[in-house]
C-alpha cells in the first residue's frame, strides 16, 4: 500500500476536506460537532449506497439511539465496546455466508469489506454528535471513539486457541483508502481479513486457526501504538502465542509481493485523514523494542516456498527492492537486492506508506520480544473495477469483474497462508 512505488491511482496533489458552513446570522444554530475528514465523506451518495446495499444503513442510527439511553460513562463505555464488536462480528458473518439473506443483508457481494468501513464511521460520527445526559469531557468522548475503533476492527477479540494440536495464525488487513479520488474503493486485504477471521484451515502441518483484524489508514493511529497494542499480547510467551503472522495490504496491479525488507521511514503520502507525515517511524513509548532503533527489519516468512507454489491466478514475487541513503552519502538510491550496511532507510520493498510501516512495526516487535516464528508482509494485487466502470463520476459501486477479482485475491491469500504454514521454520 504505497501509491508512488506500487502503482494504482494517485490522488491529486491537493486533497481538500469537505466541511459544513453555518450562515452568519444572529439566529445561527449551535456549530456542528467537529467531524473527522473520514466522517465528513459519509454523506456522499456512494457511501450511502454501499451502506444501504450492504444492509448496514441502520447501524449508526441504532447506535445513536442506544447512546441516548445511557446515563453514565461506564454504561456508554460498555455500549461502545459491545456495539463495536457486534459490528465486526456481523461483517465477518456476512463475509463468511452467515446471517440474514439478501432481503436484509443487501445485494452487494457478501465478501465486500466496504459496508464495515462506512458503518464504523457512522458509529464514530454518532459519538461526535451525541449530546449525553451527563457531563462528558473531550478526552472521554475520544476514549469512547477508541473503543468503537478497536472493537469494530477485531483488534480486541483475537482469540487464539491453546494447545499443540493446532497452529495459531494472525493476519491483518487495511481499510479502503484514496477515497477522495474514488469513494467506491474496496481494499482486498480488509476483505481477506473478514473472510479468514475465526476460520480453521487444513495444512500439511495440521489444522491452523486464523484470527484477523483490520487497521486504519492513518499515520496518527500508528504513532499511538495501535499495531503494537493489538499484536503484543499474542507475541508474548504462553499457551496461546501465535505461530505465524502476516500483515497484508493492497500493492500493485496483477501480482502478489512477499516483502523481504521493511524500512523505518514515513514518506509523507496523505492518509485517509488527509494528514501527511515525513519522518523516521516513531516507536510508541512503553512497548518492547530494539535499541538502537534499526533502519531495516526482515521478513521471516518462507518466501521461497510462497513464491514457488501454485496458489492462484496471480504471480507471487519475492520483492527485494529498497530505497536507501548509503552510509556516508546524502542522496537516496534504489537497490534491487536489499539495503547495504549502515544505510538509512527511505523505502522498504513495500514503499514508505503505512503498509511498509505495519510490516516494520510487526517485525520490529517480533525481534524485540524474540518471537521465534515466521512473520512478515504480503502485498495483494490492486483491486480494479471492470472495463467500462473505471470512472467514479459515472461508474457503479460494483461489477462482476470487481467481485471476481476480490474473491480470487482472498482465495489466494488463504492458499499462501497454508503454504507459509507448511514450510514454516523457526527464524
Amino acid at each position: 500500500m504505497h501509491p508512488s512505488r506500487l502503482g494504482g491511482t494517485v490522488l491529486a496533489a491537493a486533497l481538500l476536506a469537505a466541511g459544513a458552513t453555518v450562515p452568519a446570522t444572529a439566529a445561527a444554530p449551535a456549530p456542528r460537532p467537529s467531524l473527522t475528514v473520514e466522517e465528513q465523506r459519509l454523506d456522499g451518495p456512494v457511501p450511502q449506497e454501499i451502506l444501504r446495499r450492504g444492509g448496514f444503513a441502520g447501524t449508526a442510527p441504532g447506535f445513536a439511539a442506544a447512546l441516548g439511553g445511557t446515563r453514565t460513562l461506564p454504561q456508554a463505555q460498555r455500549l461502545a465496546t459491545a456495539e463495536g464488536r457486534r459490528l465486526w462480528q456481523r461483517a465477518v458473518d456476512r463475509a463468511q455466508g452467515r446471517g440474514p439473506g439478501p432481503e436484509r443483508a443487501g445485494d452487494l457481494s457478501r465478501d465486500d469489506d466496504r459496508p464495515l468501513y462506512w458503518a464504523r464511521l457512522g458509529m464514530t460520527r454518532a459519538l461526535q454528535e451525541w449530546k449525553p445526559a451527563f457531563r462528558l469531557s473531550g478526552a472521554q468522548r475520544a476514549e469512547l471513539t477508541g473503543r468503537v475503533e478497536r472493537s469494530s476492527r477485531g483488534q480486541d477479540s483475537l482469540d487464539l486457541p491453546e494447545g499443540t494440536r493446532v497452529k495459531r495464525v494472525i493476519v491483518t488487513g487495511f481499510d479502503p483508502f484514496q477515497l477522495d479520488a474514488d469513494p467506491r474503493r474496496s481494499n482486498p486485504s480488509g476483505a481477506a481479513a473478514l473472510a479468514l477471521d475465526g476460520t480453521t484451515v487444513d495444512t500439511p502441518a495440521g489444522p491452523a486457526r486464523i484470527e484477523a483484524a483490520v487497521f486504519p489508514v492513518r499515520w496518527a493511529d500508528f504513532a499511538d501504538g495501535t499495531v503494537e497494542r493489538t499484536l503484543l499480547p499474542h507475541f508474548r510467551p504462553g499457551p496461546r502465542r501465535v505461530d505465524l503472522f502476516t500483515t497484508i495490504s493492497q500493492g500493485r496491479p496483477g501480482r502478489f509481493d512477499v516483502e523481504r525488507t521493511n524500512g523505518a521511514w514515513r514518506g509523507g503520502y496523505p492518509d485517509n485523514a488527509n494528514a501527511s507525515r515525513t519522518e523516521t517511524v516513531p516507536v510508541p513509548p512503553g512497548v518492547p523494542t530494539v535499541h538502537p532503533q534499526p533502519q531495516w527489519t526482515t521478513t521471516s516468512l518462507p518466501y521461497a516456498a510462497m513464491t514457488a507454489a501454485t496458489t492462484g491466478p496471480f504471480p507471487v514475487h519475492d520483492n527485494t527492492e529498497v530505497t536507501e541513503i548509503p552510509a556516508g552519502a546524502t542522496e537516496p538510491v534504489d537497490r534491487p537486492d536489499g539495503p547495504t550496511p549502515g544505510s538509512t532507510a527511505r523505502a522498504g520493498g513495500g514503499g514508505d506508506y503505512l503498509s511498509n510501516e505495519i510490516a516494520y512495526r510487526a517485525t520490529l516487535l517480533r525481534d524485540a520480544v524474540r518471537l521465534p516464528v515466521p512473520g512478515g508482509h504480503l502485498h495483494t494485487p490492486v483491486l480494479q473495477f471492470g472495463p467500462g466502470n473505471t470512472d467514479p463520476a459515472t461508474g457503479t459501486v460494483t461489477d462482476p469483474e470487481f467481485v471476481r477479482n476480490r474473491l480470487a485475491i482472498t482465495d489466494q491469500v488463504r492458499s499462501l497462508t497454508v503454504v507459509a504454514l507448511a514450510h514454516a521454520r523457526t527464524p
